[in-house]
């Protein structure tokens, strides 16, 4: 590795999401950021460049393989062809790295103190302390959710900020902790007229991700509201599943 390369290296992690060079000696840059506990090693090759992630949550690869599966080679290197590949891969498992379970949580908490500490004194362990932390925590949990699924609802891929809601699964008063009213996993990103659907029990999803409507949404009111038939997921990760399983026994509840 020459310096040019390993300065084009540094610049490409601290540009996208791994801001620290933790080491840049021999054959090897490694990358960390103060925003997330993931750590990506860069090496460079004949074909381009060698990226070996340190992942902060066991979730990050699978999920990265959804985007970049062709560069995926042995051993959980992803061999990237030019530094502008290489940038998109380091932003997006940053963006992942901060959006997934642990770190989500680990920030809401740091934004949740802030919060508290800028309330009056009489207002700390009320119903206003309350009210900011489900606010807190509602923001932190939609801007994951418009990290993982890039921006776009989670099953017709619009992709306008102002109509996507974050859905819960199982809902946040129904959760036994801030790990799972935060994770990712618990829910989709959602158009308006889904998201009130979804979190009515109206729609669901089966095991593969296809919509599941209530009977008592009558075919015209299903076509009204844009819902057709093969309507579905982009996808579904297994760390979906058990949240999805407690909604759908609610829909069929109702149903």
């Amino acid at each position: 590795m020459n310096p040019l390369q390993r300065a084009l290296i540094e610049k490409a992690g601290h540009d996208n999401g791994f801001e620290h060079v933790l080491s840049s000696a021999g054959d090897a840059v490694t990358l960390a950021s103060a925003r997330h506990r993931s750590q990506a090693v860069v090496t460079v090759s004949a074909d381009g460049f060698g990226l070996r992630l340190q992942p902060a949550t066991p979730a990050l690869l699978p999920e990265l393989l959804r985007s970049f599966q062709p560069w995926a080679g042995a051993d959980d290197v992803f061999c990237v062809p030019t530094l502008a590949d290489l940038a998109a891969l380091l932003r997006r498992a940053a963006n992942l790295s901060q959006a997934l379970p642990k770190q989500a949580v680990r920030d809401y908490h740091a934004a949740v103190a802030q919060a508290v500490q800028e309330l009056p004194a009489e207002s700390r362990g009320t119903e206003v302390e309350r009210l900011v932390r489900q606010r807190v925590g509602q923001e932190r949990y939609r801007d994951a959710l418009l990290t993982y699924w890039g921006g776009a609802c989670a099953v017709t891929g619009i992709n306008v900020p102002e109509v996507l809601r974050a859905s819960h699964a199982k809902p946040w008063a129904e959760c036994a902790d801030d790990a799972a009213r935060l994770d990712a996993f618990n829910g989709f990103l959602l158009v308006a007229n889904l998201d009130a659907l979804f979190d009515r029990f109206l729609i669901s999803f089966d095991e593969a991700g296809h919509l599941l409507a209530s009977a008592r949404l009558s075919q015209g009111q299903l076509h009204a509201l844009g819902i057709h038939p093969g309507m579905a997921l982009r996808w579904l990760a297994g760390e979906h599943r058990p949240y999805l399983q407690w909604h759908r026994e609610r829909f069929l509840l109702g149903a």
